[in-house]
């Protein structure tokens, strides 16, 4: 992996880790939150794709819809699955089981069905980063009990689950099918808006409340999401999906920090011996 590409998929992580921590905040709010910052993604991004095509002149074409389509019903459902999830169990557990089953799957799919060969330094550091992530999403919350801890890691791979799905998909819609990620990212973020726009319009009444109480949590989504999305999307341009996917599960480090200072969750020293193993994967795949 490139300098450029391991650069671009870092920040994406910090910024994504930020963003998980604002959901978290949220609480129980569940999809009409979802659909809050979906449609603000839109709002902040369309206008820069319209512009980018008419700058650009790049004709429209009906395979953008059918990619878009199907990103937008695979990030509908983690939205959904990965609200109920924070409402349910900490950040700790949730977000290191979701981000550690979906670059696994991922990687493995790329590998198996899709006929990507990275190096073997970097599928050594993909496995020191997926390690490295189940040691902080084992170390316990030090608060609950195990059931709510079980609850977090249900919810928590069934997000994984959808992360690798729609990570395999987005790599094959920028690279395979040649679309802008941009286009692509402001395509999905309208349809995700659409679909659960039926599910905001029934709770009409509970919305301003709803806004008014997470309006920061809202916008900090809005757009730190957007900015994620992107740079991982266009990581995915210039190196292998098997070593980009793992390598953005840097978050976890971010996210075990937030975790540690923020929210005062217990066991910060196993948390962050996990955090130095994925430091050291990131480097392996930084030399590949």
């Amino acid at each position: 992996m490139t300098v450029a590409a391991l650069s671009l998929v870092l920040v994406a992580a910090v910024a994504h880790a930020l963003w998980n921590l604002a959901a978290k905040r949220a609480g129980d709010c569940g999809a009409v939150f979802v659909w809050l910052y979906y449609t603000g993604g839109a709002i902040v991004c369309l206008p820069v794709a319209i512009g980018w095509l008419v700058v650009t002149g790049a004709e429209p074409r009906w395979t953008w819809l059918w990619a878009a389509i199907v990103t937008a019903v695979l990030h509908v459902i983690y939205g959904v699955v990965l609200q109920h999830g924070y409402a349910r169990g900490e950040m700790s557990v949730v977000y290191p089981a979701a981000r550690g089953t979906g670059p696994m799957l991922a990687a493995v799919v790329a590998v198996l069905a899709l006929g990507e060969r990275p190096a073997p330094i970097g599928l050594a550091g993909a496995a020191l980063v997926v390690g490295g992530v189940v040691v902080i999403g084992t170390s316990g919350s030090g608060r609950g009990d195990s059931h709510a801890r079980k609850v977090g890691l249900v919810y928590g791979g069934a997000t994984g689950v959808v992360i690798a799905c729609y990570t395999l998909w987005d790599a094959h819609a920028v690279t395979t099918l040649g679309i802008s990620p941009l286009v692509y990212f402001a395509l999905g973020s309208v349809l995700q808006s659409a679909m659960l726009g039926p599910r905001a319009l029934a709770a009409r009444q509970e919305l301003p409340a709803l806004l008014r109480r997470n309006w920061k949590q809202v916008t900090t989504i809005a757009v730190s999401s957007p900015l994620v999305y992107l740079l991982v999307l266009y990581a995915m341009r210039v190196a292998p999906v098997a070593l980009v996917a793992p390598a953005r599960e840097t978050s976890i480090v971010v996210g075990s920090l937030l975790g540690i200072l923020v929210l005062r969750e217990a066991n910060p020293g196993r948390r962050l011996a996990g955090s130095a193993v994925v430091l050291a994967g990131v480097t392996l795949i930084g030399l590949a």
